[in-house]
């Protein structure tokens, strides 16, 4: 009986050493996992991922963070206009969460391209790009862990609010500053100043109330289900201005005028098109999320 006692508790010190001994390494494990995660983000606040990282980062265990992957198709030859604009947002979401003060290790973003991860894509049955997934820190991919790219668009502020919903981890979005709208609005005021100037021997129209009036309606629907009047109003006036400027150049062109006025005439028509072409494909594309052509400004 003691001998069989003895025996019991031999067994018992061995598997408690060897249970032990696997989950250090399985701790040791994860701390390499989560340190090279962390000292990839670092560098890219979206981790370029392959096959080989895939494998052992996202699917092998343990893992104790959510990884969120965009899958794509970068490379020219591929000739996918909807995912470098999706790249682009996805980049401004990621660079929100890695350069703010809530960062932690629980989340982090990467992106497998088809010319670099192929077999990543038939490993998961995936035939189209670009695709949001997210992959928890336990257990296995569910429905709802992939994004609704048609539904809600791929802008980031509506990434956040999925990750958000999936992680609990609260993202404020900040874009980088553009300056390419207050040069535009230079540009337009020395345009308005222009045509100020060819008719400043008449300028009732500046005092007019329902010019005024009429500009003040800038509201546009974000939505390409729904349209304002007041957007249809917009959109006429923006269409006219491009004509507007087209007779301008016309007009530069053939009339009698001096040199400088005919000068001054042909930059207005280029301005006047150019930016309100411009920004009718803006409206367009915040209207029809995927519309992959812009001009002068996104």
């Amino acid at each position: 009986m003691f001998r069989n006692g003895f025996l019991l508790l031999l067994m018992s010190v061995v598997f408690y050493h060897e249970h032990a001994n696997a989950q250090k390494k399985k701790e040791t494990l994860l701390s390499e996992k989560v340190t090279q995660m962390m000292e990839w983000a670092s560098k890219r606040s979206v981790i370029r991922m392959n096959g080989d990282k895939f494998r052992r980062f996202v699917k092998a265990p343990p893992r104790n963070y959510s990884v969120v992957i965009m899958f794509t198709a970068l490379q020219p030859q591929r000739q996918c206009g909807v995912c470098r604009q999706a790249d682009e947002e996805f980049q401004v979401l990621a660079n929100s969460w890695r350069y703010s003060s809530a960062f932690t290790n629980r989340v982090f973003f990467a992106s497998v391209d088809f010319d670099e991860g192929s077999d990543v894509f038939q490993m998961l049955n995936m035939n189209s790009a670009p695709t949001f997934l997210h992959f928890p820190s336990k257990g296995k991919p569910r429905r709802s862990d992939t994004y609704e790219l048609q539904v809600r668009g791929f802008a980031a502020e509506q990434l956040a609010r999925w990750v958000a919903d999936r992680t609990d981890v609260q993202i404020r979005v900040i874009r980088p500053p553009n300056y390419a709208g207050p040069l535009l609005l230079g540009f337009l005021l020395a345009v308005i100043g222009g045509l100020a100037y060819l008719r400043r021997h008449n300028l009732e129209f500046l005092f007019n109330r329902n010019v005024w009036a009429f500009s003040a309606l800038s509201y546009i629907h974000g939505s390409s289900q729904a349209q304002f009047v007041a957007e249809t109003h917009i959109i006429l006036l923006f269409n006219a201005a491009v004509t507007m400027g087209i007779v301008l150049l016309c007009e530069a062109a053939t009339s009698d005028m001096d040199i400088g006025k005919r000068k001054i005439m042909c930059i207005a028509g280029i301005g006047l098109v150019m930016l309100f072409f411009s920004w009718l494909l803006s409206i367009f594309r915040a209207k029809y999320h995927g519309y992959p052509y812009s001009f002068l400004m996104s």
